[in-house]
């Protein structure tokens, strides 16, 4: 869990607990770093925030014990994208409860933990709803009141990461129209590389013949896969009937 160090000692630092409304977490120096240090304040500094795992609860005393040294670098990486995308989205919500005069408490209820429960953290909500509109929204559960000022605040504040993919069509003819069919060939991929209800862009040119790149982008993977599969089979199908020889190369990205 995320941390923020609030006062470093000899023998450890204190630590209050992000995520869990800061309750007063201790970090001994022994579970500070793997390797060794002269200094304990070479590793944590005061208002710092760090990853660190819980090692010991000490239910009766209220106490947390916490290791640094035991949160792997790849595990560090995940959690402080987990909260920083956390923090993004609670900022954006709370600011939109304050324009409909609502509390914090009604935006965790209301929409916060919505989202979570139906998308897996509110930041992937936000970014459906930038997508697909106010039925992302509404399909988590998400109140009236709050669905326009939402959609309105993730246009203006949530960027949706886009990926891309991308192959190479080899096409030959013969034939006295050749270019023309080629042409055709290409056409027929580009215009069959869709997926219902999603935005694809869809690029087709030359690399020097008879090499032809496909680049398709879009927000999601798996949307890219079935387009692109939809646009070989055609380029494919029409190939046959104009009598174009015809492969395919994925490239890796």
């Amino acid at each position: 869990m995320v941390g923020t160090v609030e006062e470093v000692y000899d023998f450890g630092a204190y630590l209050s607990l992000d995520e869990y409304g800061g309750i007063r977490a201790f970090l001994p120096w022994s579970e500070v770093a793997s390797r060794a240090v002269r200094r304990i304040d070479a590793v944590v500094q005061p208002n710092r925030k760090v990853v660190v795992k819980v090692i010991r609860v000490y239910r009766k005393r209220g106490q947390v014990d916490v290791s640094l040294k035991r949160v792997m670098e790849g595990e560090r990486r995940r959690k402080m994208m987990e909260y920083k995308r956390k923090v993004k989205a609670a900022t954006i919500i709370e600011l939109v409860a304050k324009q409909l005069g609502k509390s914090v408490d009604e935006a965790y209820e209301k929409v916060i933990w919505k989202l979570e429960d139906y998308y897996g953290d509110a930041l992937t909500g936000l970014e459906q709803a930038v997508i697909y509109g106010r039925q992302a929204l509404e399909e988590a559960g998400i109140p009236e009141e709050w669905i326009e000022p939402l959609l309105e605040a993730a246009r203006t504040h949530v960027k949706v990461r886009q990926v891309k993919i991308s192959g190479i069509f080899t096409l030959r003819s013969m034939a006295p129209d050749g270019v023309k069919r080629i042409r055709e060939v290409l056409i027929a991929a580009r215009d069959s590389a869709k997926v219902e209800g999603e935005e694809i862009k869809v690029r087709v040119y030359t690399v020097g013949a008879p090499r032809y790149r496909i680049d398709l982008q879009s927000h999601d993977y798996k949307i890219l896969e079935e387009a692109l599969k939809k646009a070989i089979e055609a380029a494919e199908e029409k190939a046959g009937d104009l009598d174009v020889e015809i492969s395919f190369e994925r490239l890796k990205q």
